[in-house]
């Protein structure tokens, strides 16, 4: 239900904006509160000047790596291009001082932003229609999942199980079993592609669809996806595409073309959105005519030249976040498309995918590649090499650190032995390329020289690594008893 805020306008700012007046006493927000939640005695803050404020939280801001330090090669997770215009268009007032809860009337603009988003998703990818609601792209996956799981209740199709390579995101199986359905793992080949012959051996009625990621998390692009889509939906099961790697792909392909039914994007990976520590995010559905009705509630629509919240689907899967989604992510993907359009969209891939092949081109005599095909975004290589000479690809990650720059995803895909996941991605420089090769060559002739230093490593961070060994068997967990 919409309900209308307490606030009255009482007088104009200098900029002419209106500022709210609160028409609640402070005594009765006040004796709202609990007791035990009000301070008894003021807070000893300490008396220090604004110069030593700046400056203590500036030498904070440098003990941890971030993208305005310097080069933050970590694959397959997250866009490291955070547009500063994002941020100041994000922090206006008219878009931070609005409450999901107003009535549509008053947020014309805002539900305008939602509605034109969803239709540029749609023109990227081909699909016929989308949902904003998801909070990340595993919350994407499940909101698929769930889907999928409609579709079939809806034909009264007996399924229990999605296929997923072998190669996937391990949030793919998570959102399967969480959906209710169970998994059924599918080899890659020494290539790091689907194995068709293995696909097609545990192909059955059963089958509800396949999670797919393409280009897969080797950086590869599975050229046998029409092939996959036409054994998938020969046993009516639905192709369901991962998206967390489409910046390999804007103005290349499009998903709905290579036989996907459903697709979860990553607006906070693909289209330039802060994502550290876990949040925030946001990983919208997209989905082909015939499950456009199952998408969840409420979608915004547009009647006789005005935009509102649609909760009248009966087919729907129901809510799946409150209000709708993480708006101040949507509004940023809507800044950079803005800016980028059609043509800048294609640029992204082509520089992200000339900067990951330059990157294997340089280092692959020294490190082992894990696959003969040409990858697009992103490069996996092998430490095999380097663990042979006494240094773990976990060694090599740290020693990184030392040299003022952020580790490449390890240890990932599976499939890999001691894998080095690296995702340049489209806006760094060849001059910043250029360091990290000579770093990453510098690293490989310590190992030959002194493997030591590696296997020590950290050396300049302000933590040491951890005692890896003693933690293990000294566990201190250190918890805190609440009164319920």
């Amino acid at each position: 239900m919409q309900r209308k805020l307490i606030f009255e306008h009482s007088k104009k700012g200098k900029t002419g904006a209106t500022i709210p007046k609160c028409d609640v006493p402070q005594q009765k927000i006040t004796n709202l509160i609990p007791k035990y939640f009000l301070r008894e005695n003021l807070n000893n803050l300490p008396q220090i000047s604004e110069p030593e404020v700046v400056r203590h939280y500036t030498n904070l801001s440098t003990l941890n790596h971030h993208v305005d330090k310097d080069f933050y090669p970590l694959g397959s997770c997250t866009m490291k291009y955070n547009p500063k215009i994002n941020e100041a268009i994000a922090s206006n007032s008219q878009f931070t001082e609005i409450h999901p809860a107003q009535l549509s009337e008053t947020t014309q603009g805002s539900l305008k932003i939602l509605y034109k988003v969803e239709k540029y998703l749609c023109e990227i990818t081909n699909m016929n229609a989308f949902t904003l609601h998801p909070a990340a792209g595993s919350h994407g996956e499940l909101t698929g999942v769930m889907i999928i799981r409609q579709y079939h209740k809806f034909k009264n199709n007996k399924k229990k199980y999605i296929l997923i390579p072998d190669s996937a995101h391990g949030t793919n199986p998570a959102s399967v079993i969480i959906g209710g359905y169970k998994t059924i793992k599918i080899n890659s080949t020494e290539e790091g592609l689907v194995d068709i012959d293995d696909l097609k051996s545990k192909l059955n009625d059963e089958v509800a669809g396949f999670m797919l990621t393409n280009p897969n998390t080797l950086g590869i692009f599975e050229e046998n996806v029409l092939e996959i889509s036409k054994l998938i939906h020969s046993v009516d099961g639905l192709m369901y595409m991962d998206g967390a790697n489409l910046n390999a792909l804007l103005g290349i392909v499009k998903i709905n073309n290579m036989g996907f039914d459903i697709t979860h994007l990553n607006l906070h990976k693909t289209f330039s959105t802060p994502h550290g520590g876990g949040g925030p995010g946001s990983g919208p559905i997209g989905v082909t005519e015939k499950l456009k009705r199952f998408l969840p509630t409420p979608i915004v629509i547009k009647e006789n030249n005005n935009y509102k919240l649609e909760y009248n689907l009966p087919d729907s899967i129901g809510k799946i976040h409150s209000y709708f989604g993480n708006f101040n992510v949507v509004l940023k993907t809507y800044v950079y498309l803005r800016m980028l359009g059609e043509d800048g969209l294609k640029d992204v891939s082509k520089n992200s995918i000339i900067n990951a092949n330059y990157l294997r081109a340089c280092l692959k005599d020294k490190f082992q590649i894990s696959s003969p095909k040409i990858p697009m975004h992103e490069c996996v290589f092998s430490g095999d090499k380097q663990k042979e000479k006494g240094a773990k690809t976990l060694d090599i990650a740290k020693r990184l650190l030392d040299y003022g720059m952020h580790a490449p995803t390890i240890y990932f895909p599976l499939i890999v032995s001691e894998a080095l996941m690296i995702e340049p991605t489209e806006t760094e420089s060849k001059e910043t390329l250029d360091r990290f090769v000579e770093i990453m060559l510098q690293i490989d002739k310590e190992i030959e020289n002194n493997v030591e230093l590696v296997k020590n490593a950290p050396q300049s961070t302000p933590n040491s690594r951890l005692d890896e060994a003693t933690a293990s068997r000294e566990l201190d967990v250190n918890y805190f008893m609440t009164n319920s």
